[in-house]
């Protein structure tokens, strides 16, 4: 799949722009604070309904602005699809195909994306909740449902930890609504759980393909998901999950009503990367790690193009320059004539000839952007 066109309005520091795309690779070129970014958070936030920087959405409208619109056409095996996407106090309206859809879960993975920025090597050194976003936005995009379920256990859960917080916690009436939402995260959780485990076990298997072409077979990645429920013998057996949830639960509930706080559940869970079987967070070196995260989203392509049957797009976001050659030289051999992809980068001299060739180029100054011509 390839996106035709963007067209933003009021985005960001964006009045208005329209940019026809090439359908392999297009570089943006300016200096920092010109608006970079924010076409590819623009690309982003019109295949994912959300940002990949900030949980608020007026913050994406240009100051003094009521509103926010970008607008982009995918083609895909099955067609073209006209998408558009409205920001506003009131709230999203997501549009495919000019209908209104009424659920975000209808219209998220009808343009599926992969993006790559400074931020994300720090996806194995930095904090658990990195990679729970991680996991849970490329869950997202290929298995739309799972965004559903998030949205009830968050709901569910900030409903717990309230009931945890109150003074009179204690009182039967209260523990009785505690233990029915106690019950309803259960459900929830396991159900999260299991597709991040059913995630998991298919990342890793295209990472360590990727990540030992990288080392040219030296080194072996591995990756563990951390859950509230340990191991278990069936990482996708969802009876099982749900019983072992509930197991943990009760195993510390008197310290959760003690601390008002929900203690369990995916909200608190994590990965783990091993390089040889050494913990990679805790003993590799800066290149081991920067080469896991390039493993991991480099998986991510492949992964959802087996899943979808079609490849996303891949944004990179001032990443080129941050990878030494070889790295660099991967990276570009994946997406080589199969994946569009969006570059934004300072100068051409951090990116190499092979990906500026046959790409389409573009100025970015002030939040205006202009065609390089060749």
């Amino acid at each position: 799949m390839f996106l035709e066109f963007i067209n933003v309005k009021h985005f960001r520091n964006y009045v208005q722009t329209a940019i026809d795309l090439n359908p392999s690779v297009n570089v943006f070129i300016g200096e920092n604070a010109q608006g970079k970014t924010n076409l590819l958070e623009a690309i982003y936030v019109l295949a994912m309904a959300k940002s990949h920087r900030t949980p608020h959405d007026k913050e994406l409208i240009q100051w003094g602005e009521n509103y926010a619109k970008i607008e982009g056409r995918v083609s895909k095996n099955s067609g073209s699809i006209p998408l558009e996407l409205t920001l506003s106090k009131k709230g999203k309206k997501a549009k495919a195909n000019h209908l209104e859809k009424k659920r975000l879960s209808q219209y998220i993975g009808l343009c599926n994306v992969v993006m790559f920025s400074p931020e994300d090597l720090q996806l194995v050194k930095g904090s658990p909740g990195l990679r729970r976003r991680f996991l849970d936005m490329e869950i997202g995009q290929i298995q739309p449902i799972y965004l559903h379920s998030l949205a009830q256990y968050q709901k569910t859960l900030l409903q717990r930890n309230a009931l945890l917080k109150q003074t009179n916690r204690k009182a039967p009436s209260v523990l009785a609504l505690i233990e029915i939402l106690t019950e309803q995260l259960t459900e929830l959780a396991g159900e999260i759980i299991a597709r991040r485990n059913r995630f998991i076990r298919d990342l890793r298997e295209w990472a360590n393909q990727i990540h030992r072409s990288i080392t040219n077979d030296h080194e072996e990645l591995s990756i563990q998901y951390r859950s509230s429920v340990g191991e278990v013998s069936d990482e996708t057996d969802l009876s099982r999950i749900k019983k072992e949830m509930l197991s943990a639960f009760n195993q510390v509930f008197d310290k959760e009503l003690e601390r008002g706080l929900t203690l369990v559940g995916p909200h608190r869970d994590d990965l783990q990367f091993y390089v040889n079987e050494k913990n990679v967070q805790t003993f590799g070196s800066q290149g081991q790690q920067r080469t896991t995260a390039l493993s991991l989203k480099l998986a991510e392509i492949e992964l959802i193009a087996n899943e979808v049957g079609e490849y996303p797009l891949l944004l990179l976001d001032d990443v080129l320059s941050e990878l030494d050659d070889q790295r660099q030289t991967h990276l570009i051999g994946t997406f080589k004539e199969r994946v569009q992809t969006i570059v934004t980068t300072t100068s051409v001299s951090g990116i190499g000839q092979e990906m500026l060739k046959d790409a389409r180029s573009f100025y970015v100054k002030d939040g205006s952007v202009a065609s390089v011509k060749d």
